[in-house]
């Protein structure tokens, strides 16, 4: 948990970014793409013991908190975005939560919130969800699984949870110990499917577990090798505006993992802050 305290203390020293608190999303947002049920359940405190293993977190009320800010969070940032051309969450890509269910440490799965309200709102046609955090976005790919507005594209370990993957609408699985080289290479191609879709606002799950130095990944990239995937992205969907997600990232000691994802989220202010119309600052 300390890693997202001590990204937004690393980012705070450049003096390059606006922080805001995530504003609390409503139950109504959360209809969008959660059942009633299992909204409910998380929201009045009553889900089973069955349920809350499979979360992962206590059933507390601060947990209640976190979640809703977080999915809040991804909805004020696709707005920052659509107006400035790019905005972020420093927390958030709880990719692994599904219509009636939470998991893999996900309550509710921001990313589907704020696709399905930018959808909705009519503030974009198209959306694209580009993850690469190094387990699949399974819960966002069952939502969203034969959308023909919204592309899933999730890069992740074959052999790494979740281990019943879902159908994106295009993945990408590495092998154990996949390094720069390869998947630098195998990258770009699956880019430029996403592109051909013509998404109107892209997000980022940026997840930086794919780290060599990462307990749960299973992969083997360097930090110049995260920095240029990240790179890719950005340079990729230059003209798109782009929500970037915190993700996941376990490094041991943990400042691995926060210098590659305070790393990430400079790339992006670099590359597209230079293409935006006016000066797009990220929102927590």
């Amino acid at each position: 948990m300390e890693k997202y305290r001590l990204t937004r203390q690393e980012l705070e020293t450049s003096g390059a970014f606006h922080f805001a608190v995530g504003p609390l999303a409503s139950r109504e947002d959360l209809l969008a793409v959660h059942a009633a049920e299992y909204v409910d359940a998380v929201l009045e405190g009553r889900l089973s013991a069955e349920q809350v293993r499979r979360i992962g977190f206590p059933q507390i009320p601060e947990l209640i908190t976190r979640s809703l800010s977080s999915v809040g969070a991804a909805m004020a940032a696709a707005r920052l975005a659509l107006g400035e051309g790019w905005s972020g969450v420093l927390a958030g890509g709880t990719h692994h939560a599904y219509r009636d269910f939470g998991s893999g440490y996900c309550v509710f799965n921001d990313i589907a919130v704020a696709a399905a309200m930018v959808l909705r709102e009519g503030l974009a046609q198209r959306v694209a969800v580009v993850d690469l955090d190094v387990h699949q976005g399974d819960g966002t790919a069952s939502i969203f699984a034969g959308s023909d507005r919204v592309f899933c594209f999730s890069a992740h370990g074959r052999n790494n949870f979740p281990f019943r993957k879902q159908q994106s609408h295009l993945d990408l699985e590495f092998e154990d110990g996949v390094g720069d080289a390869e998947y630098l290479a195998l990258l770009p191609p699956a880019l430029d499917r996403v592109r051909a879709f013509e998404p109107e606002i892209v997000f980022y799950q940026a997840g930086v577990d794919a780290l060599k130095t990462d307990r749960l990944g299973k992969l083997a990239l360097t930090m110049e090798g995260m920095r240029r995937r990240d790179e890719m992205v950005f340079e990729w969907f230059h003209e798109v505006p782009c929500v970037v997600t915190l993700g996941g990232g376990y490094s041991d000691p943990i400042a691995l993992t926060v210098q590659a994802a305070a790393t990430t989220y400079r790339t992006a202010d670099q590359i597209l802050r230079a293409i935006s119309p006016t000066d797009s600052r990220p929102s927590e």
